[in-house]
């Protein structure tokens, strides 16, 4: 339960975050936990404060609360929350639009000086064939859901415990949102911890173990996938629903 000591598999555990942008506050009493393995979703409409969320737990923003991994405080800088293993896509991507492909991959590898990490490259490449066929393109000539496939790889090569993937499928054709959920669900496969921020409440339902709806910076409901699915309040204003 929220809020409990959190057990020997619980990977992330934020107990009553609270954060704001000057006076006005943005967070309120968020309690949440990623165990070891899981895929969780944090759902909610543009604004809810998922963004926000993301960049406090990452240390790019600060915040009032504890910020748990593995047991331990995460540092407070966010350079040094990387080193820890927690490791995040943000939303927008936000590449090196000068450089390449090959050298955006190469600088999500940069905690890991010394380390052989070619099998990680190859099995990006593996996840996005794209991405081996531009390796010297400019990030910024890539299209949007290419763009979207380097920020995943780019995470990728940091070798997370947990990968925080904010808005993935933001603004991509449901062509490339198949491509990206196809790559999301080997991810998932291969055992990586996922922490998802996603508007796309049907996405999110698809590949979650459990959701988190956060509406006006709080979270208002939680439970399992099919849980959420069920729900009456998730159903009509998220799905559509009657």
């Amino acid at each position: 339960m929220p809020g409990e000591a959190c057990n020997m598999s619980t990977l992330l555990d934020i107990l009553h975050l609270d954060s704001a942008y000057g006076k006005a506050q943005v967070l309120y009493d968020i309690t949440l936990h990623v165990d070891e393995g899981e895929f969780v979703s944090v759902i909610g409409p543009n604004g809810a404060g998922k963004t926000t969320l993301f960049h406090v737990i990452s240390g790019l923003k600060a915040g009032k609360g504890q910020r748990l991994f593995q047991g331990q405080p995460l540092p407070r800088r966010a350079h040094e929350v990387v080193n820890t293993g927690l490791i995040q896509c943000p939303e927008h991507r936000h590449l090196f639009p000068f450089m390449s492909v090959h050298d955006n991959l190469l600088l999500g590898a940069y905690r890991r000086k010394g380390e052989d990490f070619n099998g990680d490259l190859d099995m990006v490449f593996a996840l996005f064939p794209r991405l081996s066929e531009r390796l010297g393109q400019m990030a910024r000539t890539l299209s949007g859901g290419e763009q979207q496939m380097l920020a995943i790889g780019r995470a990728l090569l940091g070798k997370p415990r947990l990968l925080l993937l904010d808005e993935p499928t933001i603004g991509l054709a449901p062509i490339v949102r198949r491509n990206i959920s196809d790559a999301i669900e080997k991810i998932k496969a291969s055992g990586v911890t996922v922490l998802l921020s996603e508007q796309n409440v049907v996405f999110a339902l698809a590949h979650s173990d459990r959701i988190y709806l956060m509406e006006t910076g709080r979270i208002v409901k939680e439970g399992t996938s099919e849980e959420l699915r069920q729900d009456p309040h998730v159903r009509q204003a998220y799905l559509g629903e009657a």
